[in-house]
């Protein structure tokens, strides 16, 4: 995997337990909360966008 691909999961890993932190500390509705979620999904929505860019690059074998 590329060093992008792991820099984006290691991202994602951390925000997600730092999502986990926010939403004990503030609540599931606060704007901390739910700001985190949003920049979370938004990584998320990369990392996978990198996924299909990587298997549509694939060349089929016949």
């Amino acid at each position: 995997m590329s060093k992008e691909m792991d820099d984006l999961e290691n991202r994602i890993n951390q925000l997600k337990s730092e999502l986990v932190r926010i939403a004990e500390l503030t609540g599931l509705n606060s704007h901390d909360t739910i700001s985190c979620s949003q920049k979370l999904d938004e990584l998320i929505i990369v990392y996978q966008k990198h996924l299909q860019n990587k298997n549509n690059n694939i060349p089929v074998l016949a």
